[in-house]
């Protein structure tokens, strides 16, 4: 299906893939949403699939044996079109426009992210960084009854968790404690505020080998990692996250700080790389 692409967001990741040469020649743009010839509005969830793999079967889209991720691995949407398979559609609840709908596939790696921990009401929840990821994070949490404390270096980002409603800083230990980050030290620092036999959700991508402190073993504490997103168990994380962003609008107004045209890519990639500016997160406008 062709895509008329309104949004497309700057990830972390692509920052990585660009650092680690992975992104030659290649489009990048995997935070998608736009419109269809019709002229319905959709976000794009940007994994092909093959549809009759085991995993696909069982609703692990995620861990298709023969996926391809539009891009990271396939051309993807900082584009003015996009061809992308049917699949890959999400029609966008009512009152949610695509000029802001690219944020949900990072509210759909919350989704997964939190779903995977298991996290049940009444539970003390930590998040451990507060860029786009631990911000989601925080946005979900509170759209399914938590009430997360939330670690954030920058002020604007603490200004941020507080306009999601959630509380700045940790306090004590936590049943599930979120990362948002990915590296040797957000591990060591999740595992420090995990209470004993709790669990650590790991959200953030760790790009390199991260080493792991032994409190993980005297602790008894339980990782669980989490990639993407799925639609196992008949739940679709993609249509969970857009339906978090339709009743709670404020999501978007808090997490998109930045709007650039894609002829001022580097002043996007710019602003991007720098948190210390106010960024939170970078949209391409087409």
């Amino acid at each position: 299906m062709l895509v008329d692409v309104v949004s497309a967001g700057i990830c972390g990741s692509d920052l990585h893939l660009i650092d680690h040469g992975l992104v030659e020649g290649r489009i990048l743009g995997h935070e998608i949403a736009g419109r269809t010839p019709d002229g319905t509005a959709v976000s794009v969830e940007p994994v092909g699939r093959c549809g009759h793999c085991n995993n696909c079967e069982a609703g692990y889209a995620n861990h298709c044996d023969s996926m391809v991720a539009f891009g990271i691995f396939a051309d993807g949407g900082m584009a003015e079109q996009l061809i992308v398979p049917d699949t890959c559609l999400h029609r966008l609840p009512n009152g949610v426009d695509p000029s802001v709908a690219s944020i949900v596939e990072p509210l759909a790696v919350a989704v997964h992210g939190l779903h995977r921990t298991q996290a049940r009401s009444g539970a003390r929840i930590a998040i451990i960084g507060a860029g786009p990821i631990g911000l989601a994070l925080a946005a979900v949490c509170r759209a399914e009854g938590l009430e997360p404390d939330v670690s954030a270096r920058h002020d604007h980002q603490r200004a941020a968790v507080e306009r999601l409603g959630g509380t700045v800083g940790l306090n004590g230990r936590y049943d599930v404690v979120l990362d948002a980050v990915g590296t040797t030290e957000s591990l060591a620092d999740s595992i420090r505020a995990c209470r004993p036999e709790g669990t650590v959700g790991l959200v953030g991508t760790l790009w390199d080998p991260a080493t792991i402190d032994v409190g993980l073993c005297l602790k008894e504490v339980q990782i669980v990692p989490s990639t993407m997103y799925c639609g196992a168990g008949g739940r679709s994380d993609f249509y969970r996250a857009a339906a978090i962003l339709a009743d709670h609008p404020a999501i978007a107004s808090t997490l998109v700080t930045h709007r650039f045209p894609l002829d001022a890519a580097e002043d996007a990639f710019h602003a991007a790389r720098d948190r210390s500016s106010g960024a939170i997160k970078v949209v391409f406008e087409v």
